[in-house]
C-alpha cells in the first residue's frame, strides 16, 4: 500500500503560481500512476492531471492545460504540480491519488490517496 502526502497548498492572488508536491512511501513508487484530483466546495471530485510511472506520458483537464505541469521524481518518490496563472475557479482541496498501469478520472479507481492540501485563488 502506498501512503501519500500532498503539501505546498496556500492563499495566493489570482494570476500567481504556486507549486504542489505528493511525497509517496510504503512501496515502490516507480510502479504507480499518479493523478491530481481536485475538489472545490458543493463539486465532485475531479482529475487535473495524471503522470505515468516512466513521467514520460502526461495528462491535463482542459480547464488546466497550458497554465498546469506535472512532473515527478522518482528518486525522490514525488510527484509535482507547477500551477501558474492561477483563477479563482482553481480554488480547492487538491488530493494525488496512485493506481497501477493506467491514468484514470474515475475516482472509484484509486485505492491510494492523500489528504490533501487547501489552494484559494482570491485578491
Amino acid at each position: 500500500q502506498l501512503q501519500l502526502v500532498e503539501s505546498g497548498g496556500d492563499l495566493v492572488q489570482p494570476g500567481g503560481s504556486l507549486r504542489l508536491s505528493c511525497a509517496a512511501s510504503g512501496s515502490t513508487f516507480d510502479f504507480y500512476v499518479i493523478t491530481w484530483f481536485r475538489q472545490a466546495p458543493g463539486k465532485e471530485r475531479e482529475a487535473v492531471s495524471c503522470i505515468k510511472s516512466s513521467g514520460h506520458t502526461t495528462n491535463y483537464a482542459d480547464s488546466v492545460k497550458g497554465r498546469f505541469t506535472v512532473s515527478r521524481d522518482n528518486t525522490k518518490n514525488t510527484v509535482y504540480l507547477q500551477m501558474n496563472s492561477l483563477q479563482p475557479e482553481d480554488t480547492a482541496v487538491y488530493y494525488c491519488a496512485a493506481r497501477h498501469h493506467f491514468c484514470s478520472a474515475t475516482v472509484r479507481v484509486y485505492d491510494n490517496w492523500g489528504q490533501g492540501t487547501q489552494v484559494t485563488v482570491s485578491s
